[in-house]
């Protein structure tokens, strides 16, 4: 459905269950994550539940969010209050100046970003004569939006700005020295729908029936408002991952539809917007010396039994996690969910999820390592998913003879194929459709338990680094996209509760 189909989804379920007492709610729509194909520890539970390394016992994401936006309800109107799972806003505004979504249509919030971060986010054309940038927080009328645009773009359209000082851009680059003018645009984050426009949004889906194509409650929603919105941008599809044949008509659709709403901004310029939905800006944030791991005062370990507590660890982050004495976790690397045994080491960066690793192993630098519970004929099983944190997940290619540019830590998938003993053919990608990548590559061992899963996972692992084969011949072969239709939810549940309470078992011993 994409985010803006499931939206529409929503507000339909909503007058399903509650009639037309929904006008007078206020809601919270939060979208829990697609398939997190950029971060796939979060792929099988949704990127809403990922771990904070904070908390006693963690908090995940959901609590974040519920504790950045508490204030929000008493200065909103009937609505609904549109949130990704992946990303944190921080602000901080005047005593008496409030964040209220109280006008028709539509209101944004809008964070200064560099420009470069302007070209992988949506980025708002403000109306020059109602905007200052002096004040902490400013309403303003804005004129169009941009979806992902590149520099020119954003140039043309009138969306730069020219700043006297931007200490608190969102970025990790520094902005030389103080008083030196920065350019900077304004990017999005969250969004409000009053509750009339919503309804509007509600008629149209009733009138669509089936969805046939994803829909972006961002790019397009967002980009049919302002007065200098054109329908322009309902034909481009570049953006789009998968491109359906009936995105354009939809499109031109919305645009009609939502022409002529307004879109007000609420800038804040003392503010900072993070994003976590990749794993680069996963280890940035929590186990990198980044801005938001001091903001939010993140912790090295979070809420896990740590061998030497006395020995600090170098910049990276436990969360709800039992590690032995003995083991050695590389500095950057993020453990979480997980059982680490004494011969255990992790080299630096690296991220490890619900995983049990109890013999004797080097897990190298930079490996991406998540394991999955599945359910295979009523029968609980185990698959381990190993990448390189730089792999890309999502790149596709049409046909077989394509497959050498995919990459699997370093070497292309057909080497590594040679060194597992499978065989390149169409059987070997579970896509109906022609796009073939790691995403849906039966590459991944299913095994009877967690810990001879990662085993299993490991070796092959192994065998492409020292180029040495590792036969999977024998083995019942899963894509990381059939592991999550096959995912065993109670399963994996049953895990993290039984670290839970050990943790907990422990600290009881400690206290008496």
């Amino acid at each position: 459905l994409g985010n803006g189909g499931s939206t529409l989804h929503v507000l339909r379920f909503l007058e399903e269950q509650y009639g037309d007492q929904w006008t007078s709610f206020k809601v919270l729509l939060i979208h829990s994550g697609g398939y997190s194909q950029r971060l796939p520890n979060a792929s099988a539970l949704g990127k809403i539940f990922t771990a904070v390394p904070f908390g006693d016992p963690v908090y995940q994401m959901l609590e974040l969010k519920l504790a950045m936006y508490i204030d929000f309800p008493r200065h909103m109107k009937p609505g609904v209050l549109i949130t990704c799972s992946d990303d944190i806003e921080l602000y901080s505004t005047g005593v008496t100046e409030t964040i209220t979504f109280d006008k028709p249509g539509f209101t944004a919030l809008a964070h200064p970003s560099d420009l470069a971060v302007g070209t992988t986010h949506g980025v708002f054309v403000l109306d020059p004569s109602s905007f200052s940038g002096k004040e902490g927080l400013e309403y303003v009328s804005c004129l169009r939006f941009l979806h992902k645009p590149d520099m020119e773009t954003m140039r043309q359209s009138g969306a730069v700005c020219v700043r006297g000082d931007c200490p608190q851009l969102s970025s990790s680059g520094n902005h030389g020295s103080s008083g030196m003018a920065s350019e900077c645009v304004y990017t999005d984050s969250i969004f409000y729908i009053d509750h009339s426009t919503a309804r509007q949004l509600l008629l149209f889906y009733k009138q669509v029936g089936t969805l046939c194509c994803e829909i972006d409650a961002y790019g397009d929603f967002l980009q049919a408002l302002g007065p200098g919105a054109t329908p322009d941008y309902t034909k481009n599809t570049s953006t789009v991952t998968k491109e359906d044949s009936g995105l354009v008509q939809v499109r031109q659709q919305l645009y009609s539809l939502l022409q002529g709403t307004a879109l007000n901004v609420i800038v804040l310029n003392n503010s900072q917007f993070y994003h976590i939905g990749t794993t680069q800006e996963y280890l940035f944030h929590f186990a990198a010396e980044s801005k938001l791991r001091f903001e939010l005062d993140l912790q090295s370990v979070a809420f896990s039994i740590f061998p030497d507590p006395a020995k600090t660890l170098d910049r990276s982050s436990i969360i709800q996690s039992i590690l032995e004495p003995g083991c050695v976790i590389g500095p950057g690397s993020v453990i979480e969910y997980s059982r680490i045994g004494p011969e255990v080491s992790v080299g630096k960066s690296s991220i490890v999820s619900g995983s049990y690793i109890n013999f004797s192993v080097d897990i190298p630098s930079h490996c991406f390592l998540s394991s999955v519970s599945v359910k295979i004929n009523d029968r609980v099983q185990y698959v381990t998913m190993v990448f390189s944190v730089g792999d890309n997940l999502k790149k596709t290619v049409k046909l077989l003879s394509d497959i050498h540019s995919l990459q699997f830590f370093g070497a292309s998938l057909p080497e590594c194929l040679d060194l597992w003993s499978i065989e390149a053919s169409d059987q070997l990608f579970s896509s109906e459709d022609t796009r073939l990548g790691l995403w849906t590559a039966r590459i991944f061992p299913v095994c009877s338990t967690l810990s001879e899963s990662v085993r299993t996972s490991l070796k092959m692992l192994n065998s492409v680094q020292h180029m040495s084969a590792f036969k999977l011949s024998g083995f019942q072969l899963l894509s990381v996209e059939e592991m999550l239709s096959y995912k065993d939810v109670d399963d994996m549940l049953k895990f993290r509760k039984q670290i839970y309470d050990k943790i907990c078992l422990q600290r009881q011993k400690e206290k008496s």
